[in-house]
């Protein structure tokens, strides 16, 4: 990738594609990157398959559906992961790996957690016994007008807004507001990660920096009652993976060094009442 911060900045949800084919050297391309990408920063293990569509015999099974969602495309990638404690985080983390590289090759991409048909997938990846299948993305190149579902989604979603650095991120604890003087270097970091996509765009990240270090606590300010589907899939899991996924990699792309850590107690004070502790970013 030529720059991960501007494919984080470009990075658009798309549910209108153009009919015709991925270039076979895209294609092979983006298979070989699945294949590598095939784990997590907790060390879940991750499998991902770019399917076809069209090349499923009708007369054996059923064509997987999404609700009328998608129109255009039938190439989607589908991910399973192996249930282990920070499955849903780990999944998100390297999906979004893969939405990204397939922005970098100039392919669109949407997120899709609840609004598919699991069977017909299940089917197409052999999802294994020990396994969940939390979400999926069509892929293909973006339709230049966009249909009436996607603009409604859109609108449904807010998908076009963001919620302001003062909610989201904080100085020692929630009473605080970070601001861009007090992020240590990372304010370029964090609004990466402020504009990562999230199911309904609910944003349930929440991030307390540690006065002058290096260190981010991330929790999660869960919607009660939303996104927990069946089989200990919970999207908004999902979207701390994400978080975690753009946070990563525009750290690294700016020089900023560190790695992930789950602490007993995080921060001075422990986790703020009514939300989750996810991780830590210790910077070097």
């Amino acid at each position: 990738m030529s720059s991960i911060i501007e494919t984080i900045k470009i990075r658009r949800s798309c549910r209108t594609y153009e009919s015709g084919a991925i270039e076979h050297r895209k294609r092979s391309a983006l298979e070989a990157f699945l294949v590598t990408n095939n784990t997590g920063p907790f060390g879940s293990r991750i499998r991902f398959l770019l399917a076809d569509l069209r090349q499923i015999n009708i007369g054996e099974r059923k064509v997987p559906g999404t609700y009328g969602v998608i129109q255009g495309s039938p190439y989607f990638i589908i991910g399973a992961v192996k249930k282990t404690k920070m499955a849903m985080e780990d999944f998100g983390y390297a999906m979004e790996k893969n939405v990204l590289y397939a922005t970098e090759s100039g392919l669109g991409t949407c997120w899709l957690g609840g609004t598919f048909q699991r069977t017909g997938f299940a089917r197409c990846i052999d999802l294994q016994e020990d396994e969940l299948l939390p979400a999926i993305t069509p892929l293909g190149y973006v339709k230049e007008k966009i249909s009436f579902t996607d603009r409604m989604f859109r609108y449904m979603a807010s998908s076009d807004k963001r919620k302001p650095w003062e909610q989201l991120f904080f100085l020692n604890d929630l009473a605080t507001p970070l601001v861009g003087a007090e992020a240590g270097g990372y304010s370029e970091v964090l609004e990466c990660l402020r504009i990562g996509p999230s199911a309904s765009n609910r944003q349930p990240w929440r991030i307390i920096k540690e006065e002058d270090s290096q260190i981010f606590h991330f929790f999660l300010q869960r919607t009660p009652g939303y996104g927990n589907l069946f089989g200990g899939i919970s999207l908004q899991n999902i979207d701390m993976g994400i978080a975690m996924c753009h946070f990563e990699l525009s750290a690294l792309e700016m020089g900023k060094k560190g790695q992930w850590v789950r602490q007993a107690s995080p921060g001075k004070k422990g986790a703020p009442r009514g939300m989750e502790y996810i991780v830590t970013w210790i910077g070097a």
